[in-house]
């Protein structure tokens, strides 16, 4: 493991830390589409990315289209991305892994801030698979028929595997439109990207000096201080 991925894992500990210290006020409910705070700085890390585990019945393939944006935009991260996921599942077959059918139900009713077994149990498995530090678990895609028109919304969890604690959770939505329109889905997803890699380009993760990047919030504000 590279010092930067050390010193990644180090900062999302801390934050996961800090979140568990402050959950004493019991759960507070689902986020509102766009509210919270900007994700933890991933830049160094190993993250395996789930499929969407709750697809619905939005049009397209969002799990290309997601997988597309952490591509292109999410330079600095070493993704593990569901096919190379499911192959690592395949030739473990006794170790009892799943990628899809994970127990993410707690997630769309209140705001979840450590997960359990199974929950639990499944992403440790996994990331033995593939040394991942934390699991990006997309939850839930559908469409919103809001009073502008249909917005597809996703939602999403970020959670450090050793410890179970939930790094970040948001909804994100896209512009409204035709369901059928891939323009939709396209602009949920950039939506997510922008929640989850504040950090980037839109056009792709550039650095103009090192710990400087394109659109990051200010200093006080980034996660993980």
């Amino acid at each position: 493991m590279g010092r930067s991925t050390i010193r990644g894992t180090r900062s999302l500990l801390g934050l996961a830390l800090s979140l568990g210290a402050a959950a004493c006020g019991g759960r507070a409910p689902a986020p509102e589409p766009g509210a919270g705070p900007a994700a933890p700085d991933l830049r160094g890390s190993t993250v395996m990315v789930l499929p969407f585990q709750q697809p619905g019945t939005v049009p397209g393939d969002v799990d290309a289209e997601l997988a597309f944006m952490l591509r292109s935009r999410g330079e600095g991260v070493t993704w593990i991305l569901p096919p190379r996921l499911q192959e690592a599942v395949d030739r473990s077959p006794g170790l009892n892994a799943r990628i899809r059918g994970l127990a993410v139900g707690a997630f769309s009713t209140a705001e979840v801030e450590r997960v359990g077994d199974p929950l639990y149990g499944d992403l440790l498995r996994l990331s033995s698979l593939v040394d991942a530090e934390v699991a990006l678990v997309p939850i839930r895609a559908w469409v919103h028929a809001g009073e502008s028109g249909p917005r597809v919304r996703l939602s999403a969890a970020l959670i450090h595997v050793r410890t179970g604690r939930v790094l970040w959770y948001g909804i994100e939505e896209g512009g409204p439109g035709e369901p059928e329109d891939p323009g939709v889905l396209a602009s949920a997803v950039d939506a997510l990207g922008r929640k989850l890699l504040w950090y980037a380009r839109p056009g792709g993760s550039e650095t103009t000096g090192r710990g400087t990047w394109a659109g990051a919030p200010p200093r006080d504000h980034t996660p993980g201080r």
